[in-house]
């Protein structure tokens, strides 16, 4: 789970898992032409795609290839640990009985 939070504290990770969310199986490129597009954020390729690494790395994006490029899908089974986790701690506490 911590490799997810590490994912997910970087801002321009976070909009290259909602651009997946929004159309996944996407290059490189088409990623870094929607950062540009979209939201204004120009990134270069390698910044890219050293973020998608870590976004791999967390479990959160699987690169196959396809022919000379790469085509990135999201996993989100990594952030239902994460949602679990959270749900918790937004609960209220058990109480303790004493002895």
């Amino acid at each position: 789970m911590d490799e997810v939070f590490r994912a997910l504290a970087d801002p321009t990770r976070r909009l290259l898992l909602e651009e997946l969310r929004r159309r996944d199986g996407q290059t490189l490129f088409e990623l870094c032409t929607r950062l540009i597009t979209a939201h204004g954020v120009a990134v270069t390729r390698q910044a890219v795609s050293k973020h998608l690494g870590v976004l791999a790395d967390a479990g959160l994006v699987q690169g196959t290839r396809a022919g000379r490029t790469t085509v990135h899908r999201l996993d989100p089974g990594p952030l239902a640990g994460v949602a679990g986790w959270l749900g918790a701690m937004s609960a209220p506490a058990p109480s303790e009985e004493s002895p």
